[in-house]
C-alpha cells in the first residue's frame, strides 16, 4: 500500500512540475523500441510507462481530468520539461516509423489536447526556428527603418550639392 501512494506521489508531482503531458498507448512495442523512443526525447522529456488506475488518481490530484476515458489498455506518458514541440515531433515521427504507437491525447499549459491537437503542435516549428525568424524580421525592419530616416537627409544632401553646381555654374 505504501508502495502505491509513492507511485501515486511520484505521478501527482510528475503532472504538476511538467510542462506538457502527452498520453500514449504502446501496445504490441518492444522494449528496445521503448528505449529507443526514451532516448529520442530524453533531451525535454521523461517517458514513463504507467498503471493506469494510479495513473488517474495521480492526475486527478494534479487537477487533470481528461485523461480519465484514454487510460485504457497499456499507457506510457511523456512527462515534457523542455520542448514540447521537439517532444511532440518525436513522438510523431516515432509513431510514422513504429504504427503500434498510439498518441491518444495530452495537456498543456493547463488545457486539455486531443491526439489531432498534439499532432499540430508537432507540425509547428521549433522555438529555435520561430525566433530566428522573429530575429530575422525584427533586423529587416531596424534595417528599413534606418533606410527611411536616412532617405529625407540624403535627398537634402544630394539638393544642396545640385544647387551649388548650378550657383558655380553661374
Amino acid at each position: 500500500m505504501a508502495k502505491k501512494e509513492a507511485s501515486v506521489a511520484e505521478l501527482t508531482e510528475n503532472f504538476r512540475s511538467s510542462n506538457a503531458v502527452l498520453l500514449t498507448e504502446y501496445r504490441g512495442l518492444t522494449v528496445a523500441q521503448l528505449k529507443s523512443l526514451r532516448q529520442s526525447i530524453s533531451e525535454h522529456a521523461t517517458y514513463a510507462v504507467v498503471k493506469n488506475t494510479l495513473t488517474k488518481i495521480a492526475a486527478n490530484a494534479a487537477g487533470i481530468t481528461s485523461f480519465d476515458d484514454d487510460l485504457v489498455g497499456p499507457s506510457a506518458i511523456a512527462f515534457v520539461h523542455g520542448d514540447t514541440v521537439a517532444v511532440a515531433k518525436s513522438l510523431r515521427d516515432f509513431a510514422k516509423a513504429n504504427p503500434l504507437l498510439l498518441v491518444k491525447n495530452g495537456y498543456f499549459d493547463g488545457s486539455p489536447l486531443t491526439a489531432d491537437e498534439v499532432k499540430k503542435l508537432a507540425d509547428l516549428e521549433s522555438r529555435e526556428v520561430l525566433l530566428a525568424k522573429f530575429a530575422g524580421a525584427a533586423k529587416a525592419s531596424l534595417f528599413g527603418a534606418a533606410y527611411m530616416f536616412n532617405a529625407p537627409l540624403a535627398q537634402a544632401v544630394r539638393t544642396v550639392d545640385a544647387l551649388r553646381e548650378k550657383e558655380s555654374a553661374q
